[in-house]
């Protein structure tokens, strides 16, 4: 079964923690074994021939920094203290992925255009043929762009989807930072929306949600967000979304991204706790939220965010890499979804999204 997955920080890990992606997982963890990168975050969970192995054809792959106040260490350099240097990051993080694609022309493919989608999934059904990774460039946290009216240069570079803010931004209020659009978030949602580029909800705060809902005209999704309602103490709150802005998304033909992350999963989760008590179950619990809440299947995906300041250690077990992603489609047969629907929220949700976004 084919996977698409919403949400990977791969670049971040590259020039953080200077992880080769086109190596296994089981090669990375060796090499990393006892290593400073596993104590800061986890035993790897992507590698190509996992991705490959599990199924999983196209990536949306973040450029992805944090603000200097949310800095966790000395290792953690990919920090900005004001725009300009965000844009610095964000741009060396889109010359990482160039770079992957130069060196592994055969494992990997950028992905910019309709054309280059159907094309790469015409590999992944012709039998015997050489499979890529498709990577689809998503900007988290918009303070790279420096002004709304140059958005036109991150397009042609390859960004097709943007989250105005991780923390709070100029643009907007976000995780842990309270707060709704600016006047500057409301410009670029105006630029976004010229260019055809599509607006991520995820770590968008809860005001900036529903402002966001009701102004921006383009396609929306929420790339990795879980369900409120299952996690009523979440010290986070507003990282998940509650059910009227599930409504919303729904109503736009947006897709929401479960994130297989226990925290995310179980209310109240802690690494103490131990990863074998949460279970694929779990991931299941929340996409059969939506689809009962909404009465259907479409619009409910996956969006890993693995590696994404959690390894091994933090997801359910019966993962142990992103290949068992497909293990979260045999939990949902044996719950008795319909295999068109597996396969809609495994890959065809968000390849109906994608398919409305790239251009030809």
């Amino acid at each position: 079964m084919m996977i698409v997955d919403a949400h990977e920080d791969i670049a971040w890990n590259i020039l953080t923690f200077s992880r080769d992606y086109s190596r296994s997982v089981s090669e990375t963890r060796a090499r990393e074994t006892g290593s400073d990168t596993v104590a800061q975050n986890g035993n790897t969970l992507l590698g190509l021939a996992d991705w490959i192995s599990g199924g999983v054809a196209v990536v949306f792959a973040s450029l992805f920094a944090t603000p200097y106040r949310r800095k966790e260490g000395p290792w953690d350099t990919q920090c900005y203290q004001d725009e300009r240097e965000a844009a610095v990051l964000y741009s060396a993080q889109l010359d990482a992925y160039h770079r992957l694609l130069d060196r592994h022309p055969d494992g990997f493919q950028l992905i910019l255009t309709a054309r280059d989608l159907e094309a790469l999934l015409s590999t992944w059904a012709a039998e015997g043929s050489r499979k890529r990774l498709g990577l689809v460039i998503s900007m988290e946290g918009a303070d790279g762009v420096l002004d709304p009216r140059n958005l036109d240069d991150w397009y042609e570079r390859g960004v097709r989807i943007i989250g105005p803010a991780w923390s709070g931004t100029r643009y907007a209020g976000g995780t842990r930072e309270p707060g709704p659009l600016t006047a500057a978030g409301f410009e670029l949602l105006g630029a976004m929306a010229e260019l055809g580029l599509a607006l991520d909800l995820s770590h968008l705060a809860e005001e900036a949600v529903f402002q966001a809902l009701d102004r921006f005209p383009g396609h929306i999704l929420a790339s990795h967000s879980n369900c409120r309602a299952l996690l009523p103490n979440s010290p986070v709150p507003e990282r998940h979304l509650p059910d009227a802005a599930i409504r919303s998304v729904a109503e736009r033909d947006g897709v929401i991204g479960i994130v297989p992350y226990n925290r995310f999963l179980v209310d109240g989760w802690r690494p103490a706790d131990g990863r074998e008590h949460v279970t694929i179950g779990h991931v299941v619990a929340h996409i059969d939220h939506i689809c009962q809440l909404l009465g259907d299947a479409d619009h409910v995906g996956l969006g890993s965010d693995f590696d994404g300041g959690f390894g091994l250690e933090a997801v359910p077990s019966g993962l142990d890499s992103v290949a068992d992603l497909r293990f979260i489609g045999d939990a949902l047969r044996s719950r008795g979804y319909l295999e068109s629907d597996i396969e809609a929220m495994m890959s065809g949700n968000w390849l109906r999204l994608l398919r409305r976004i790239l251009k030809e």
